[in-house]
């Protein structure tokens, strides 16, 4: 146990080594030992997440630790990944490496510099000729099945664009989201619950792609969008705590009004401690 303890070696190292005591079927944490790739992956997605939001909130102190805790799963699969015989962490870090050199010529090898355009264009073919040697033949092929919906919509999107599958500008795709609309509007009042959950669909899926064309990212704006409804709904508790009063305790009016009241301080500055 002392060698987990000690600063022997590189941080990277007593990681490893951490994990294969955790995984050690005699002597290893039950927990860990019965996890699998597809037990993991949910918890992977989430430390993703919580990196995000450290990062979105400036919060540097935590960000630290969400991104050991994102390292950690990684280690974890690489550890599975190597008790089957598939591969280990070495080569999960020689994999990344050596495709970061080949999307990188201009910075490793003798391709000239390029400007930001041009090399998201390289980067694109680079991506592509990688996708014909997994024999992805596909234009759809290889966009993962397990990423937010909403940024899997801009990537399916994003690679149709790329043959000439897209609308020539914003407008076309605000008629399709107001006629997308109007299906919606349709199926609620005359057909039954599975068209409604279609015509949903194909209105989300028609929003993100205004984000596309907008130059949007989509998750961000809804995480923006739910920050937004969060500051404002407490503000309202706020306000409702300062009348002796809960949410439960009031009705749609009465927080509507306050609703507004929170809006508008917002837009002047005003704390919410100032609002009537």
């Amino acid at each position: 146990m002392t060698d987990l303890q000690d600063q022997d070696g590189s941080p990277v190292e007593r990681l490893l080594r951490i994990m294969a005591a955790l995984r050690d079927p005699e002597t290893g944490c039950p927990w860990d030992v019965e996890q699998s790739f597809a037990t993991i992956a949910p918890y992977t997605i989430e430390e993703a997440y919580e990196v995000a939001d450290a990062i979105e909130r400036g919060a540097h102190d935590e960000l630290r630790g969400e991104l050991g805790d994102l390292l950690f799963q990684v280690v974890f699969h690489a550890r599975i990944a190597e008790e089957a015989g598939h591969f280990d962490f070495a080569d999960v870090a020689r994999a990344i490496s050596d495709k970061m050199v080949a999307r990188h010529p201009h910075v490793f090898g003798d391709a000239r510099p390029r400007n930001a355009e041009e090399q998201t264009r390289d980067w694109e073919r680079l991506k592509a000729e990688e996708r014909a040697k997994r024999a992805e033949g596909g234009v759809l092929d290889g966009v993962a099945q397990g990423l937010p919906a909403l940024l899997r919509a801009v990537k399916l999107q994003n690679r149709a664009a790329r043959v000439g599958f897209d609308w020539p500008s914003t407008d076309e795709v605000l008629d399709k989201l107001t006629e997308e609309a109007a299906e919606l509007v349709e199926a609620r009042e005359k057909l039954g619950e599975d068209e409604i959950f279609e015509e949903f669909g194909d209105f989300l899926f028609v929003a993100a792609n205004l984000a596309r064309h907008l130059r949007i990212d989509p998750e961000a704006a809804l995480r923006a969008a739910n920050a937004k409804f969060t500051r404002r709904f407490r503000a309202i508790e706020a306000a409702l705590a300062a009348r002796g009063k809960t949410p439960a305790d009031s009705d749609l009016a009465e927080m509507d009004a306050l609703w507004d009241a929170a809006k508008a301080a917002e837009k002047s500055g005003t704390t919410t401690k100032e609002m009537p």
